[in-house]
């Protein structure tokens, strides 16, 4: 019967290798884990029948295959800067796929050979096959993950030790690719709720703009022909002056605006600027709520899903913390973190931060006094995304009439400012007539 050798790691994350006995690879995967492991890497054995590594091809062997005579492979690679990002889409897909394959019985580095196959993304592909090489060397998949920061944040390598861990790898895979696909929804969604606005916003500077450069020049020199030096009323020659200080000095003023826009980018990285800025947008009008409902289902969704898959409480709270995006909520769940660490509940610290409604707080506290945080959490954060959905829809069933009025006070006024003095020489010639 034909032997494999496999690298596995058991409830406690220990890494074992051995050989075993089985018909196929299937089987061997299947003996593997009926005894507490979870295989990482498994493959037929060297022909000594004693090996304790899965059949692999060592680095130097491909290299001397890819030397053979006649086979001069040619690679071409795109600087890195130049390279496609990968998508959170792409990862998502990436991950659903993955858990397909593990739990259909694959082996796990097969399956990243598989998925290196078919992604187009070359920046996914190049991290797919580094992956492979770490597993084929010996590494757990998470700590392959760790190569590749700005693919894999803390969230996903973390959730994947902890599968590992439990021996429930393909478990974790899907419930990821759940979270990732909710999470995308709802971006999605109050992305699509700010088009409408930024389109007509554009549409708006785009026709001010003509109107102060093309047009309003022309009106100028009219009224000054006409009025024979009379005072322009102060509405019209306040966009006229406007006007004076677009045509002349246009360069200032985009000048202004781009480094008032860089000065506001870098004063959002900052630890202090990010803050204020995340206290300005929950208590902003309109749009305040929606932010904190996002943040607060982010927030318990990735706690949920954590405690779930089984990372202990302070590791998730800081993984929280660090991936939350919001500094409001970042310095709320650091005050849970040193609760907790001090043996104290997380209620009390939820509750002083005030970001979080008495809803979510009230949860938290059954959740801890029933054993049931994660799936409580887990219930908020459904409950808090259908709040979403309501809250993009009111949102932009106010804005799009909002900014149809905001567009025609401004053309209005234009408008307005030039109508004025045109009745003004009307009544002049009249009077004369």
């Amino acid at each position: 019967m034909p032997k494999f050798a496999y690298i596995a790691v058991d409830s406690a994350g220990k890494e074992s290798r051995g050989t075993i006995e089985a018909p196929n690879q299937a089987q061997a995967v299947a003996k593997v884990r009926s005894q507490g492991l979870f295989p990482t890497a498994i493959g037929a054995a060297g022909g000594d029948g004693g090996g304790s590594k899965p059949a692999a091809k060592p680095a130097a062997k491909k290299a001397a295959a890819k030397k053979s005579v006649g086979q001069i492979k040619i690679e071409f690679k795109l600087p890195r800067f130049l390279r496609a990002k990968v998508k959170q889409k792409d990862l998502t897909t990436l991950t659903r796929q993955l858990a397909t394959l593990v739990d259909a019985g694959l082996p796990l580095l097969r399956g990243l050979h598989v998925l290196q196959r078919q992604t187009p993304n070359a920046s996914l592909k190049e991290a797919l096959a580094g992956m492979c090489d770490a597993v084929e060397s010996g590494s757990t998949f998470s700590e392959s993950l760790q190569n590749y920061p700005k693919i894999f944040n803390n969230l996903y390598i973390n959730m994947v030790k902890a599968g590992e861990a439990g021996g429930v790898l393909e478990v974790v895979l899907n419930r990821l690719a759940e979270f990732a696909e909710k999470a995308e929804r709802i971006k999605n969604k109050v992305k699509g709720a700010m088009v409408y606005p930024i389109v007509v916003l554009v549409a708006a500077i785009g026709i001010t703009g003509f109107l102060l450069v093309a047009v309003i020049p022309k009106f100028k020199d009219i009224f000054n022909d006409l009025l024979e030096g009379k005072p322009l009323p102060a509405i019209t020659q306040f966009v006229m002056n406007a006007s004076n200080m677009v045509m002349h000095n246009g360069l200032v003023v985009v000048g202004a605006i781009a480094a008032m826009v860089v000065l506001f980018k870098l004063f959002a990285k900052t630890k202090t600027g990010g803050y204020v800025l995340d206290v300005a947008k929950i208590n902003a009008p309109m749009f305040g709520s929606l932010v904190r409902r996002t943040a607060v289902a982010r927030m318990t969704r990735t706690l949920g899903t954590l405690l779930s898959s089984g990372v202990p409480v302070l590791q998730a709270l800081n993984i929280v913390r660090d991936t939350t995006g919001n500094e409001v909520i970042a310095r709320a769940m650091q005050a849970v973190h040193d609760a907790v660490k001090e043996g104290e509940s997380m209620t009390e610290p939820l509750a002083a931060s005030k970001v979080f409604p008495p809803m979510v707080i009230s949860m938290v506290e059954v959740g801890e006094e029933t054993g049931a945080l994660p799936d409580m959490l887990t219930r908020v954060a459904d409950t808090y995304d259908d709040e979403i959905d309501n809250a993009v829809a009111g949102l932009t069933s106010v804005i799009e009439p909002l900014m149809i009025i905001i567009l025609a006070v401004i053309v209005g006024t234009i408008v307005i400012a030039m109508f004025m003095p045109m009745i003004q020489i009307i009544g002049t010639l009249g009077s004369a007539g």
